[in-house]
């Protein structure tokens, strides 16, 4: 059974509750690269089960999702209280060809945003973590409630990306150890 918005919200938001959201958002970019190393092109390609995402358009989505919060964020600083549209993560994902972008671009594109997205988010007066939109799903959701939002979102696919990584890295091993025991 599919969550709701309002199941999805909590969820994530569990993930990152009673934590700084910017020090979460900060250090996902360094987590990635850590759990990535080591694996090439064609494993980080590689979908751990039918209709789950690779590592590689896990990173894809984060780099679309960035530049969607980032406008959010954009739109809610210049006018409080304004409508935000939902979009359907795996129309985007079709419409990108997610499967086919090369995961460096994609982490190179996520890195830029985050940073740009960041600098906005730290410079931003205490005053205005209380401006808010009306997403279209979820209803009222302030600069805070988005920003841990976005926070918990890294928490919840950085976790997807280690259970990848980790059995990518476990047969490789397993590979290996059988090829010198021949």
């Amino acid at each position: 059974m599919q969550e709701t918005p309002q199941q999805y919200q909590r969820r994530i938001l569990s993930y990152s509750a009673n934590q700084d959201p910017l020090k979460i958002l900060r250090a996902t970019p360094n987590d990635i690269r850590r759990l990535i190393r080591g694996l090439s092109k064609k494993q980080m390609r590689q979908r751990p089960a039918p209709r789950k995402w690779s590592a590689a358009e896990i990173i894809a989505h984060l780099a679309d999702t960035e530049l969607a919060i980032g406008f959010r964020y954009r739109q809610v600083l210049s006018q409080s209280g304004i409508a935000l549209q939902a979009f359907d993560q795996e129309a985007w994902a079709s419409a990108g060809k997610y499967t086919t972008i090369d995961p460096k671009d994609s982490f190179a594109l996520f890195r830029a945003i985050r940073a740009a997205n960041i600098r906005l988010l730290r410079m931003m007066p205490r005053s205005r973590w209380s401006f808010y939109g009306i997403h279209e799903e979820r209803g009222k959701e302030t600069m805070r409630t988005m920003a841990l939002l976005e926070a918990g979102h890294d928490i919840n696919h950085l976790r997807q990306i280690e259970r990848i990584a980790i059995h990518l890295k476990r047969r490789k091993s397993q590979r290996s150890s059988t090829n010198t025991a021949l």
